[in-house]
């Protein structure tokens, strides 16, 4: 274990646990703690989002599909980048002014039962179990893989450094709801963004220049630079459909209801698809860059070359910051999501079912023992690094863009949208990704998102159209 390298590391995570103290003293209420009071500023809210979205996938799993399958892994770029613009453009806005005017809903849950006037609160309660169920997989996956950086990096025990990883992630969401959740991603969007410019410089740099790195990859693999070697339509639409998903993200979409005001989601979305180009270019040059250096004695595991690289280009004190940004990109998925599960928790639940007259201190109490619950249940399901549970964390990105994506993208643009069709719509998404994942060949080789949020939205757009038509209230507060 190299000292300098894990000094940097622990400043690192020091610093994140004084953010959490410091937003801590700024958390009164539950819209403190479950949108930071509707506070955030344009930069806060990009890269916070951005860095929510991304996860560990942008420094591990991205260079490593273009590491093992070169520039036939563009198109998943391409709809990733396609679907976060159409997000910040249709959706962000229109999603912040809604929230705020339906009775200041804080969740995603709250605003479908508002937006509908859903007497009968079911939207919010499968919403809300929809989100636990998924959201439990998806941090049980990040600690997984946070485990792994500490064990690979530093030599630790997987269970001490589940532990290690899991205490301070948990630390700074328990303390300071959503205010630490987004400085901490702001920070941490920063530092990947350092990591994923600096790496591919100086590996060019090191392989000769930028004519010399492409002649070496022409001469060498030059199938790694054909978009479509070995990749058929289908397995294009089935890259691109990824960037459906956006729209029904409920930790990306946390951050459009928190932002100060609607009108400064023009300068966000600017700042983040920006961060977001140069952070996917950078993890790219990474994986082709690596396709390079290891040539000659390729790598078991093409997920770990940003590690690798990082460990033999630079010096332990920059290997220390580089080590931790891929940690900052992990922890800053799990944070988003832990606070969006505890708002599931109490706001949802809690609140809307149990104790509908909890007082605001009462309910900041339930988000965080709801934080330290769920974590702990992730955590255990994380304890078997190979644990077959965590297969299911492939259908959890499919299973909120087609159950949440159509449902909140048409109910923020079509006025004649019901609850009966919100309801269909989040049931006949879930349940065509749940099915149609576990089939395969021909059509059935297609992503599942994609039939998913086709089928949802069409179940939307049919029982709206042919059952009850939307009360004159909801279509009066759409209209304002």
């Amino acid at each position: 274990m190299n000292t300098a390298t894990l000094t940097t590391f622990v400043i690192y995570l020091i610093g994140m646990l004084a953010l959490g103290l410091i937003a801590w003293r700024a958390t009164h209420s539950m819209s403190d703690y479950i949108l930071g009071g509707r506070s955030l500023g344009p930069a806060v809210t990009a890269l916070s989002a951005g860095a929510s979205d991304m996860s560990g996938w942008l420094l591990l799993g991205l260079p490593g599909a273009f590491y093992l399958s070169g520039m036939n892994q563009i198109w998943i770029v391409v709809g990733l980048l396609l679907g976060a613009f159409a997000n910040w453009h249709f959706v962000a806005a229109r999603l912040r002014r809604f929230s705020a005017r339906l009775d200041d809903s804080l969740t995603l849950p709250d605003y479908l039962e508002h937006r509908f006037g859903d007497d009968s609160r079911l939207l919010r309660l499968i919403s809300a179990l929809v989100i636990l169920l998924f959201f439990t997989f998806y941090v049980s996956s990040g600690m997984v893989s946070g485990a792994l950086l500490f064990e690979k990096s530093f030599g630790l025990p997987y269970q001490t450094a589940l532990l290690v990883g899991a205490a301070v992630i948990v630390s700074y969401t328990f303390l300071g709801g959503f205010l630490a959740v987004s400085w901490t991603d702001f920070v941490q969007g920063l530092l990947m963004l350092a990591a994923l410019v600096v790496t591919p410089a100086v590996l060019i740099g090191e392989l000769g220049g930028w004519s010399r790195f492409v002649e070496t990859i022409e001469s060498t693999r030059p199938a790694a630079l054909d978009p479509f070697h070995e990749t058929g339509l289908l397995a294009a639409i089935s890259l691109l459909a990824w960037g459906l998903g956006y729209f029904g993200q409920p930790h990306i979409l946390a951050r459009f209801m928190g932002i100060r005001s609607a009108d400064e989601m023009h300068k966000a979305k600017y700042i983040g698809m920006s961060w977001m180009l140069l952070s996917m270019a950078g993890a790219m040059l990474i994986g082709l860059a690596g396709l390079v250096w290891y040539a000659a004695s390729p790598l078991d595991n093409g997920e770990t070359v940003m590690i690798a690289l990082t460990q033999t280009l630079f010096n332990p004190w920059v290997a220390g910051v580089l080590l931790a940004a891929i940690l900052a990109a992990i922890m800053s998925t799990i944070d988003s999501q832990l606070l969006v599960s505890a708002s599931a928790v109490a706001e949802d639940l809690y609140r809307g079912f149990l104790r509908p007259g909890a007082g605001q201190r009462e309910l900041v109490i339930v988000s965080r023992m709801a934080v330290l619950a769920v974590a702990l249940l992730a955590g255990l399901l994380a304890l078997d690094p190979k644990s077959s549970v965590l297969s299911l964390v492939g259908y959890a990105w499919a299973g909120f863009g087609a159950a949440f994506g159509p449902v909140i993208l048409l109910s923020l643009l079509w006025r004649g949208m019901t609850r009966n069709g919100a309801l269909a719509g989040m049931v006949v998404g879930a349940l065509t990704v749940v099915a149609w994942g576990n089939l395969s060949g021909g059509i059935f080789d297609l992503y599942e998102l994609a039939p998913g949020f086709l089928f949802a939205a069409l179940a939307i757009v049919l029982v709206s159209r042919f059952g009850p038509a939307p009360a004159s209230e909801t279509l009066a507060v759409f209209d304002e």
